[in-house]
């Protein structure tokens, strides 16, 4: 891990896993890796999330709340001082059939942060199917600093 501290890390986990709501919080998603480099995320298969008779189709919906919620991850990983972001742009490219009955894995990193944006970029692919990604994604995020950082906010309990 670089510049931040296991501990550090851990806290920003459980902070983004207790702020999930809506979709977020039915997909039960685990944080396997988490460091300044990148994150893994698992989803583990969900049969409501598929399409076809024979639930084994993701539906792109999913994929997309999927990466848009694991870049934010990498985004309080490798980014100090974050008040709130928002999405400004996300891009998704759907290389292939989202079929298969087995887990989910997110790998996303922050390639480039300035004052005020954040940009990433990120994998996903079927657990056992490393090298056969499924959808690419980019996204660009707007970031606000203030006297007082999310993180620090959340650690402080003084953030809802």
């Amino acid at each position: 891990m670089s510049d931040i501290s296991k501990k550090k890390m851990e806290q920003i986990a459980q902070m983004w896993n207790a702020r999930g709501k809506g979709l977020i919080t039915h997909m039960a998603l685990e944080i396997e890796e988490v460091s300044t480099e990148g994150v893994r995320v698992r989803m583990p298969f969900n049969p409501d999330f598929c399409v076809d008779a024979e639930q084994s189709l993701l539906h792109g919906g999913i994929l997309t709340a999927l990466l848009d919620s694991v870049f934010g991850l990498a985004n309080f990983v490798a980014i100090e001082g974050v008040s709130t972001m928002a999405t400004l742009d996300l891009r998704v490219d759907y290389l292939r059939p989202a079929r298969s009955r087995a887990d989910v894995i997110v790998q996303a990193h922050c390639f480039r942060k300035t004052r005020h944006i954040a940009f990433n970029s990120g994998s996903v692919w079927f657990a056992g199917h490393e090298h056969a990604e499924i959808a690419r994604g980019t996204a660009s995020f707007a970031l606000t600093r203030g006297e007082t950082s999310l993180f620090d906010a959340m650690t402080k309990g003084k953030a809802s």
